[in-house]
């Protein structure tokens, strides 16, 4: 899969979208979900700390992309608990659904994979959700399962894959 900056993704959009786009496009971002596949996550199920770091990462990134300017953030509110009942990683493009419902140009989707207390992965996906086609997606590896740590993940997808400029081709 080709991992596009954010920018990118918004080009995509507006190129989809014709002349009419005068307005960033509206973005739906739903709250991140956890995959955990460690031996404590089998045992001992969901822990609260974590399920506060996949509410405020969220938040994070709502903020961050808001902060950005380079889109408009939709409430989500009205899909909220359809969507926390959902796996929007594999339900068949139901995040899109969802997204544009709440009258969104863009679906946006996280998941943090957790494999252990030391090793966990953040992934983000943004879908058009005018053609339900990936637009962008950004991955970051963490190392400690902490609130900073989680923090600064946010932080790098941010700025170095969500929101980084694209890169020039050469000529």
């Amino acid at each position: 899969m080709k991992v596009l900056s954010f920018a990118g993704a918004l080009l995509s959009v507006a190129l989809f979208a014709g002349p009419a786009l005068a307005d960033p496009p509206k973005a739906a971002v739903f709250d991140f979900e956890l995959v955990d596949t460690s031996l404590q996550g089998e045992t001992n199920g969901a822990r609260a700390d974590e399920q506060a770091r996949l509410k405020s990462a969220g938040d994070q990134l709502r903020k961050g992309l808001a902060d950005s300017a380079k889109f408009q953030l939709v409430d989500i509110a009205p899909v909220s608990a359809a969507a926390h009942n959902s796996n929007l990683q594999s339900c068949g493009g139901c995040d899109v659904q969802l997204a544009q419902k709440v009258g969104a140009d863009l679906s946006v989707t996280g998941v943090v994979q957790k494999v252990s207390n030391l090793i966990l992965n953040m992934n983000v996906y943004i879908r058009d959700t005018h053609t339900g086609q990936m637009v962008a997606a950004a991955s970051v590896d963490m190392r400690g399962n902490t609130d900073e740590s989680w923090s600064r993940a946010v932080s790098y997808l941010l700025r170095n894959r969500l929101l980084a400029p694209k890169p020039e081709t050469p000529k």
